[in-house]
């Protein structure tokens, strides 16, 4: 039995990091092919697992260094039915992917998991259309079936949750929310918002996060705000609303181009590790629960560390 499957060390007040930008990394800094953002696919192959392995093992590394926890998430985002079948899996080989997944994250936590630093793996869920725009929008109901496959995959597996990544409206993560709770796993939902802090949709970030837990009995673990730059809602943090309550976790873009600007880039926006790391501490400072900071696309080992070396000291100051 996974250890910490019912009780979540990130709940907790210590620091926790994630790693950043896997498919912009793989694509741009290693020179990897991958079609839609796929990145399970590399698991078919012994040099593709070796990159994911070097990939998760420099995040682990970091945070051995920082002396802080590590969520490890799968490379899984477009691990799903109507994804994997544009490249011709079948249901029982995208199974066996997310198996393998879970199994090569299972093999870095053994050896790098301490009382320090403490690793939690956790099965990445993709939105069934594009990350950046709704697109056709399902009920719960039938997100929960869609996505039901691949979270009954991780609950049977040594994944200790599932994360929702770059959901984009509130429905989807309804249905994950509910498919999750059927398989009594913990999950995390992370929204991704525009450059106004909204959804995709238009819809305001506390209503979505409101939405979910009132139809789902606040199941999700928690919430994360992921593939924004922090400049596109640091004024939607501001405050001390209860909501805020619920968001654990922060994957900024490095970039503070909008998704409209990104998807015509012809080359990786790395912004300036930095400046993220300031904007991070802006954020941590404010709301200090904010304590699962990782990084999404453009972002690397430079900007993890960099956030590290900025926010960790806030969570080991002196109570007042």
């Amino acid at each position: 039995m996974p250890r910490y499957r019912h009780a979540l060390p990130q709940l907790g007040p210590e620091p926790f990091l994630t790693d950043g930008g896997l498919e912009t990394t793989l694509i741009y800094r290693d020179g990897l092919a991958l079609p839609d953002f796929a990145a399970f696919l590399l698991l078919a192959s012994d040099d593709g697992r070796a990159a994911l392995r070097r990939y998760f093992r420099s995040y682990a590394e970091l945070a051995q260094r920082h002396h802080c926890g590590l969520v490890l998430e799968s490379p899984t985002w477009r691990a799903s039915p109507d994804w994997a079948a544009r490249q011709q899996y079948s249901p029982e080989a995208l199974a066996a992917a997310n198996r393998a997944a879970i199994e090569l994250l299972a093999e870095v936590r053994n050896a790098f998991d301490s009382a320090a630093t403490p690793v939690v793996v956790s099965g990445c869920l993709g939105p069934r259309g594009d990350g950046y725009q709704p697109g056709r929008m399902m009920d719960g109901e039938t997100a929960a079936d869609y996505h039901a496959p691949q979270l009954q995959v991780f609950a049977d597996s040594e994944a200790d949750m599932a994360s929702a990544i770059t959901m984009n409206y509130a429905e989807e993560a309804i249905g994950i929310a509910r498919a999750a709770q059927e398989f009594g796993l913990p999950v995390a939902i992370s929204f991704t918002v525009e450059t106004d802090g909204r959804l995709p949709t238009g819809q305001e970030l506390p209503a979505a996060i409101a939405a979910v837990d009132a139809a789902t009995g606040t199941y999700p673990a928690y919430y994360m705000i992921n593939c924004a730059h922090p400049s596109h809602f640091e004024q939607v943090l501001a405050g001390d609303a209860p909501w805020t309550q619920r968001l654990r976790g922060l994957r900024a873009n490095a970039s503070r181009k909008s998704h409209a600007e990104l998807d015509a880039a012809t080359a990786l926006d790395s912004g300036d590790p930095a400046e993220l790391a300031r904007d991070y501490l802006a954020l941590v400072q404010r709301l200090p629960h904010l304590n699962v900071l990782g990084g999404c696309c453009g972002t690397d080992t430079r900007h993890i560390d960099a956030i590290a070396t900025e926010c960790l000291p806030v969570f080991r100051q002196p109570a007042a």
